[in-house]
């Protein structure tokens, strides 16, 4: 009888190999996969969406996008995901499903999406460039500033975006990809990137 493990592992553990790859020199592009978050998806019930607004404000300080944008608060981002939906991102299981169903119980349904979302961080000096040729997106600073998001696709791949605050001047895009699909994305991306050299890593903090 063959032999099962039940370890959690990454859907990039196979394609994900730390180091630099593609042209030599200072790498241009950094791809890196962001392990080990809590992500759950809040979704109004129907004629309830004021009333789950009022709760994400009771609960994070802030009130939930209503348009595409990424919010941070101290210890969570609340990520648009369509009219009347939004993400909850965190980390250390203090926004989990069940740590959230008691303040949206009467206005939204949960979804826990942690294990079913891969989150890949995309920066350096290239990083724009390389994302022009898989992205509709117009990514220029003045279109998509800093907490900008989007729900778009990239090579058929459905995919949620934002980006983050910038890193040593250069600005940092983070992806959310269905698992499934993750390691497609990964090597479009890679090879997208591969020739203005890519730092290949992953991490257990956001960007």
């Amino acid at each position: 009888m063959a032999d099962f493990s039940w370890d959690v592992r990454s859907p990039l553990d196979r394609a994900l190999v730390t180091g630099l790859h593609g042209a030599p020199g200072e790498a241009g592009v950094s791809l890196t996969e962001i392990r080990n978050f809590d992500l759950v998806q809040v979704m109004a019930r129907r004629g309830k969406a004021a009333e789950m607004a009022k709760a994400a404000k009771a609960r994070f300080g802030v009130a939930a996008p209503e348009t595409p944008k990424a919010l941070g608060t101290a210890d969570a981002m609340l990520i648009w995901s369509g009219p009347d939906q939004f993400l909850v991102l965190s980390k250390g299981g203090k926004h989990t499903m069940e740590a959230l169903d008691p303040a949206f119980a009467a206005s939204a349904s949960l979804s826990d999406q942690s294990h079913a979302r891969v989150l890949i961080g995309v920066s350096g000096a290239k990083a724009r460039t390389m994302l022009a040729k898989l992205s509709s997106i117009d990514l220029h600073p003045e279109m998509f500033p800093i907490g900008a998001a989007a729900a778009t696709s990239i090579d058929h791949t459905s995919v949620t975006l934002w980006r983050g605050n910038d890193r040593d001047g250069q600005a940092v895009f983070t992806f959310l990809v269905f698992a499934t699909f993750a390691e497609s994305l990964w090597h479009t991306m890679l090879d997208a990137a591969a020739e203005y050299g890519v730092a290949i890593a992953h991490s257990e903090e956001f960007g």
